[in-house]
């Protein structure tokens, strides 16, 4: 075939006059000439480095894989960097245009087709190629354009002047791509991309240069969408990245790192671009991270709330560990994590203050029992603060408060039930002590009361935790339980005037009696101190009740006072009438011991007078005494009228009024009386002595009196004497012995069988 050769044409794109146009050979094995490689450079190529004039078999045309991304290693399609495009139609499109979404489900559609023989036909092809540039043998040198533009000889022209390139622009990625940037959590990378692609759509509406050209079919609705559905995919991957950090380090923590880093980053890149949307547009994504780290919080406060043991308190003490727990993972690992300006450990504060906040709400809401309520209002009003606030960087916070946990009409609330259950319990708690009390008031055992120590636990109970949680709560508390014990010690003292007017009481014994009376009055002093500790507690309008609470103790002091005082005094007037007897005994006893003789009438007459004048002073004595013993006034004037009375007959009268007056008189005292006075005459003592025998024989049958009546049985009396028979003794004994009237009479004789200790001889 012949060959045409270049006629020295100094522009190969124009044709010169009387030559024929060039064309190239249908053969594939064919070289292309110079001028057909160079219009083939000036028209471009294709994809796969091959010219757009230069015919193809199928084989080649195979191997350009419009429909795939082109990965390659250690490389990202379409990221940024990349000086050659991946895909099909990043290579065909016009720079600058982005592929939505519905360009990728036609690839997810036909990606399903070429998936079994792109890699066959890859194959394919590389063996024939390689078979067609063996055929074709090795290329021959050509000539450059210059030297055959240029005829040889002449001086080449000055090249022109380079004109410097304008800057590659980097390709927009697609929107699966921003996708699964956002899967793989490059978040900060996602978000610029976002921003990019919002700014693109925005950019038309804003009155700016004009947007690319959109493809067959697409709007600007449809990229709207695309950006809505990206932001929603980003702010999913946010917000489970804040539960997941804050789960726990994990085995990833350096990595958790990272990514917390990169999420600040992207709130700091929207609120920048909120100051660029107006306050309209704005997506106030701060607001939203704010908002699902509350989220999380609750999540985790209610995670470790339910199954910690011991009712209410329980789960407050398991809240507060898990804050303490959290708290410190914020502020070790998550909060230096965050860029500065974003205050994070203030956010991560406040949110799990709300997350609590709620959860002590609801629980305030519930029906509690009176010690679940202490337990709240004491966590809430010193726990949290102290274990809890206090042990954070309260400096971390951007306003410094955080403000209260529960309203204050919540707090109210709380601690209005609680007055009014302490009110009804403590009611109920203090009658059902007094009643047991009282039930030992009436026995006859002596046992021991503890009615003000139960009294004073039962209120210091509640008196003592209210003042823990606040101090306007404890005075609440100390009315309320001034309030009842004031009620209390009104009912105490009906039933202490009840105890008292009881006739069956009077029957006790006197000590068991006074033992009881001075434990009840025993029970004031604790009951006045702690009514004066409530009334300085509490709020002014205490006083009305801490005085009928001095006025029921002092009611109950005085009736236990008089009672008490009466018994000592019935124990005293017995003590001095006891004293009376013994005095008046000892008086008599040595008058009966028969040192004394009157001889004569004259002595007799003086020593009955002077037995009158000592009763006369002892009456006095024991009536200014108050004794009792009055019965004891006339032992010594009879004993004076037997001493001084003559003759018989009203001897015998006098002896029979003393031995009625005073049962227990024997005929050995009448003897020994009879004696002291020098009656020496057998027949009137017989007589004088059968009055006492007649009475002693009819009351042998009767009961001894009692030893508050007793008086002649505590006198003893000598040996009762007998006298000699003198017709025996006249012959042999001389009559000035017996004119000597100690003669007169002599003992008698003792009984051998009773024998008298030595002591007494």
């Amino acid at each position: 075939m012949p060959i045409l050769k270049n006629l020295g044409v100094s522009d190969p794109k124009v044709p010169r006059a009387g030559t024929l146009p060039l064309r190239s050979s249908r053969n594939p094995f064919e070289e292309v000439s110079g001028l057909e490689e160079e219009e083939a450079g000036e028209l471009g190529s294709l994809p796969n480095g091959t010219s757009c004039r230069r015919r193809a078999t199928l084989e080649k045309l195979a191997g350009l894989a419009p429909f795939r991304l082109g990965w390659a290693p250690g490389r990202r399609a379409g990221s940024p960097g990349d000086g050659q495009p991946r895909s099909f139609l990043g290579r065909v499109l016009v720079p600058g245009i982005r592929r939505s979404s519905a360009d990728f489900g036609l690839l997810a559609r036909l990606h399903g087709t070429r998936a079994h023989g792109d890699e066959e036909a890859a194959g394919e092809a590389a063996r024939r190629l390689a078979f067609l540039r063996l055929g074709r043998g090795s290329k021959p040198q050509r000539a450059s354009l210059a030297e055959r533009v240029v005829p040889a000889g002449e001086a080449a022209p000055e090249p022109p002047p380079k004109v410097p390139e304008p800057p590659k622009m980097k390709e927009p990625l697609s929107v699966l791509e921003i996708l699964s940037l956002i899967q793989q959590r490059e978040l900060a990378r996602a978000d610029e991309h976002i921003l990019e692609l919002e700014a693109e759509e925005l950019a038309p509406s804003r009155g700016g240069a004009p947007g690319p050209p959109k493809a067959e079919g697409a709007g600007g609705g449809r990229r709207a969408r695309d950006v809505a559905l990206l932001y929603e995919a980003l702010q999913r991957e946010l917000w489970a990245l804040v539960r997941e950090t804050l789960a726990g380090p994990g085995p990833g923590a350096c990595a958790g790192a990272g990514a917390v880093a990169q999420l600040g980053q992207v709130l700091v890149q929207e609120e920048a671009a909120d100051g660029r949307r107006g306050p309209g547009a704005a997506r106030k994504l701060r607001a939203r991270w704010a908002e699902a780290v509350a989220r999380a919080a609750r999540e985790r406060l209610e995670a470790a709330a339910p199954g910690a043991p011991g009712g209410l308190a329980g789960q407050l003490e398991a809240l507060r560990a898990r804050l303490l727990e959290d708290m410190a993972v914020v502020r070790g690992r998550l909060a230096p994590a965050y860029p500065a300006g974003l205050g994070a450990f203030g956010v991560y504060l406040r949110g799990y203050h709300g997350a609590l906040a709620e959860w002590l709400g609801a629980s305030a809401r519930r029906r509690l029992p009176l010690a679940d309520r202490y337990a709240l209002l004491h966590w809430h009003n010193q726990v949290y603060p102290r274990e809890v606030l206090g042990l954070v960087d309260m400096a971390a916070l951007e306003n410094g408060e955080l403000g209260p946990l529960l309203s204050p009409g919540t707090l109210r609330g709380l601690e209005d039930e609680c007055v009014t259950d302490v009110k009804a319990q403590t009611r109920a708690a203090l009658l059902r002590v007094l009643q047991e009390d009282e039930e030992h008031w009436g026995s006859l055992e002596d046992q021991s009361s503890s009615l003000a120590q139960d009294v004073c636990e039962l209120l210091e109970e509640h008196t003592e935790r209210a003042p823990r949680i606040s101090q306007e709560f404890g005075e609440r508390m100390a009315h309320c339980c001034l309030g009842g014990l004031a009620e209390f010690l009104q009912s105490f003292q009906q039933r202490v005037e009840r105890f008292h007017e009881n006739p069956a009481v009077r029957e006790m014994l006197p000590d068991t009696y006074i033992s009881k009376t001075i434990a009840l009055v025993n029970c004031g002093p604790p009951l006045r101190a702690l009514a004066e500790r409530l009334a300085r507690v509490g709020p002014p309008e205490s006083e009305p009740a801490r005085e009928a609470s001095a006025s029921a103790l002092d009611h109950v002091t005085r009736l236990c006072h008089r009672v008490v005082a009466d018994l000592l005094f019935q124990e005293l007037q017995a003590l001095v009438a006891e004293l009376h007897r013994r005095a008046l005994v000892e008086y008599v006893r040595p008058l009966l011991r028969g040192r004394l003789r009157c001889s004569s009438a004259r002595t007799r007459s003086r020593v009955a007078g002077r037995l009158r004048e000592d009763a006369a002073q002892l009456q006095r004595l024991f009536r200014r005494l108050e004794s009792q013993a009055s019965w004891l006034d006339a032992v010594v004037p009879h004993l004076a009228e037997v001493m001084q009375l003559e003759d018989t007959p009203s001897i015998q009268v006098e002896v029979g009024v003393l031995v009625r007056d005073y049962p227990d008189i024997r005929q050995k005292h009448v003897a020994a009386l009879l004696d002291i006075r020098g009656l020496r005459n057998t027949a009137a003592r017989q007589e004088i002595l059968a009055v006492a025998r007649d009475l002693e024989l009819s009351e042998e049958g009767a009961l001894s009196p009692p030893r508050d009546r007793a008086f002649f049985a505590d006198i003893p009396v000598p040996r009762p004497s007998f006298c000699l028979s003198l017709p025996l003794f006249l012959g042999r004994l001389p009559l000035s012995r017996l004119a000597r009237p100690s003669l007169a009479c002599l003992p008698r004789p003792r009984p051998p069988s009773l024998a008298r200790p030595r002591a007494q001889r």
